[in-house]
């Protein structure tokens, strides 16, 4: 499985969003690094194909998936593939946490059949088994995020697409997401969003920093760790912060 991205771009009225980005993701776990503004979410809603890009183009699999502001033949196709949490999403409240992952798993094509099986593999993933039949709305910040997660994941996509996964969530809860997507990452694409850099400080084989639309950084967790200087976490944040000061993207 790969994913490919050229030259995309997205602009809305005079303003650039997105400044032709190439590129491509196998099997792994991949940061997105950035501010607020910086880009993450618009790349992220194309590779999700909610949206569509003003130029470019976009492979998922054997699946052409946009070219330029066309869809391509194989949007439906790739649509199946794809896992995506969004920052912002709704539950349905007043339904049971499970239904909230059956419907999920539903609408993205599992089989009636193995609907129930899917939802109860994904919430235990994310630790939510014992809330299967709690009301969605009775629970914390965190625990809604979790069920968001568990929602992305019940169909069991090669691509799994997080943007900001950790908010809301406390740190341990956070350490247990990142061995849980590390796991992901071993047959499946999975790309995370994230300014906070100790998401992907150990678990990402790729990271990018976006500024202002285009990528800044693009390399391994090393070596933007040895753009700061120091040691374990604190150069990684360095890094990222040298990378965001300098004028002209790093090579």
């Amino acid at each position: 499985m790969q994913l490919q991205a050229a030259g995309l771009t997205k602009r809305y009225g005079t303003r650039t969003a997105l400044d032709a980005v190439d590129l491509t993701l196998e099997p792994g776990v991949f940061g997105l690094l950035g501010p607020n503004g910086a880009g993450k979410s618009t790349l992220m809603s194309i590779l999700a194909t909610h949206v569509a890009p003003t130029a470019g183009s976009l492979a998922i699999g054997d699946h052409r998936v946009f070219e330029g502001q066309r869809p391509g033949p194989g949007l439906e196709g790739a649509r199946r593939l794809i896992g995506y949490l969004p920052q912002k999403f709704t539950i349905m409240g007043f339904s049971s946490v499970r239904r909230n992952v059956e419907v999920a798993a539903w609408a993205q094509g599992v089989d009636a059949a193995e609907v129930p099986a899917a939802a109860d593999r994904a919430l235990a993933r994310v630790g939510l088994s014992d809330r299967a039949t709690s009301r969605a709305r009775s629970l914390s910040g965190g625990m809604r995020q979790r069920l968001g997660i568990a929602c992305a994941l019940a169909h069991d996509p090669q691509v799994v697409l997080l943007d900001e996964p950790t908010a809301a969530l406390d740190p341990v809860q956070r350490a247990g997401l990142r061995d849980d997507l590390a796991e992901l990452g071993r047959d499946r694409i999975v790309v995370v969003t994230t300014h906070i850099v100790e998401d992907i400080a150990h678990i990402a084989q790729r990271a990018v920093v976006m500024g202002h639309g285009s990528f800044r950084f693009d390399g391994t967790v090393a070596d933007l760790a040895d753009l700061g200087g120091g040691d374990v976490v604190s150069p990684l944040e360095a890094g990222y912060r040298a990378v965001l000061a300098d004028p002209v993207p790093a090579a």
